[in-house]
């Protein structure tokens, strides 16, 4: 019954706002599509069916009905109505995830990813709170060469972690205080900050930065991106282990066995193979090209020539990539994702919404509409299951609003806006990849999470106003 109901709810939503008469200055087409974009944000949000799959659904019922012009006013052919559904599958970001994926797979495929998380507790795990930061500087080494923090934190962290409470009598149904609802804790809040702080550390990061060039012709470097956050990110990364401790303090505050049982995992592991040590040249290979070869070769590019040096050195097999589903998967996905958004400002839904947002900003200073922008883009995310479906439904509309803002830069804007979509993934137990792993482990319960969340966000955010906000604003 209650798969019933999120399956009827999207369609439901459609249908009441397709039957609304059109707002002035906005077709009826141009409705309709905004009608079905809404029915399609919702179902990413209920999730009655696989995400990739909604967005399908979504851009073959726009193609079938022919709602997205070539031109403005121009109906397009059946052909053209193809031909955009299908223009995501050449985006050469939405690719750059895929290959994100991969990398993600030669890293468990190595098992470099487990080496360095074992290293690092190995030699700062003797305290909880020092395990705690031993946890977020394995993350902080993965984050730029993992878009998905779900990979990072969930697939190559989180493994690592539970294998340490037990130790100490910690479990979920017993004592889960004593040290594993601190670390599971400080695992998801850690992955939130390092997935801000680096254009490639995550996933819906890249997606905004295909949006956002396409909205408005600002090309995000990724230089640019890591020094517009690196003040908030430095101080997020440094207190949330201790925020942690604070906030929601282990009962066991020493961890004695924990750098033995490292140690242990490391001998098993035996020294370090050629496919780690290919694996590492070739992500540091991907990072230099991607910081400073950017004008020379295209960053999608070079991940895909990493991948193909991958199969051929035996990093990982064909075999491999082509049962890897969730990269196939979120191939499909971001490339509707990308096209769906795409489309609202084909039909003129943006300039319309930009005209009306200017309407209602007049009066308002660039600063002040800008912190509101950014408030209520990271309050909103308590609507939303994924980072992925936030920054395809909400970032083309705060972009047309901060477009339609006289003397409000719109790369300042846009940077202000992108840089919160790691952070605002910790308020809530859905809000990015990791945290169904991190809450389905059981020891952070359910009321505890929403109270940090709401503690961590309120934190999270206030520091980037505060820091981050004015930093950016200096720089320009």
């Amino acid at each position: 019954m209650q798969r019933a109901a999120k399956m009827l709810a999207p369609i439901l939503l459609g249908l009441a706002v397709w039957l609304l008469p059109a707002p002035q200055g906005l077709s009826a087409a141009a409705w309709a599509y905004f009608a079905l974009f809404a029915a399609v944000v919702l179902a990413l949000v209920l999730e009655p069916v696989p995400p990739a799959l909604a967005g399908l659904i979504g851009v073959a019922l726009a193609a079938m009905f022919r709602l997205v012009p070539v031109a403005p006013g121009k109906v397009p052919s059946p052909g053209d109505a193809l031909k955009w559904a299908l223009s995501g599958f050449s985006n050469g970001t939405v690719w750059l995830i895929f290959a994100a994926f991969m990398f993600a797979l030669g890293y468990e495929k190595t098992g470099l990813g487990k080496r360095l998380g074992l290293t690092l507790i190995k030699r700062m795990g003797r305290k909880t709170l020092g395990l705690g930061y031993a946890v977020a500087l394995a993350d902080l080494v993965l984050a730029p060469f993992m878009p998905s923090n779900t990979a990072r934190s969930g697939g190559t962290i989180f493994p690592i972690i539970k294998n340490i409470p037990p130790l100490y009598g910690s479990t979920p149904d017993n004592n889960p205080r004593g040290m594993g609802a601190y670390l599971m804790w400080t695992a998801l809040a850690t992955t939130c900050v390092t997935s801000s702080m680096f254009l490639t550390s995550l996933a819906p990061n890249v997606l905004a930065h295909s949006l956002v060039e396409k909205a408005t012709g600002v090309n995000i470097a990724w230089g640019q991106w890591f020094i517009s956050v690196l003040p908030v990110g430095v101080i997020l990364f440094l207190a949330t282990p201790l925020l942690a401790y604070i906030i929601y303090p282990p009962t066991q505050k020493t961890s004695e066995n924990a750098p033995i049982w490292a140690g242990e995992e490391l001998v098993k592991l035996g020294p370090l193979t050629g496919r780690e040590i290919v694996m590492a040249l070739l992500a540091a290979g991907a990072l230099i090209g991607w910081i400073f070869f950017k004008d020379l070769i295209d960053s999608t590019l070079v991940a895909l020539v990493a991948i193909c040096i991958m199969v051929l050195a035996r990093v990982v097999d064909w075999d491999d990539i082509l049962g890897y589903k969730q990269a196939w998967n979120v191939l499909a996905w971001f490339a509707t994702l990308v096209t769906l958004a795409d489309g609202l400002g084909k039909v003129g839904f943006l300039t319309w919404f930009a005209d009306a947002a200017s309407a209602h900003m007049q009066g308002m200073t660039p600063t002040a509409t800008l912190l509101g922008l950014t408030i209520l883009f990271f309050v909103s995310h308590y609507m939303f299951a994924s980072v992925t479906a936030h920054v395809a439904a909400l970032l083309p509309v705060m972009l047309a609003a901060a477009k339609a803002v006289p003397g409000l830069d719109i790369g300042l804007a846009a940077m202000v806006l992108c840089g919160t979509l790691g952070i605002m993934g910790v308020i809530t137990p859905y809000g990015t990849g990791p945290s169904p792993i991190y809450y389905g482990s059981g020891y952070v319960k359910g009321k505890e999470f929403w109270i940090l969340g709401l503690i961590f966000g309120a934190i999270y955010l206030g520091v980037y106003l505060l820091v981050g906000f004015p930093w950016m604003v200096m720089r320009g």
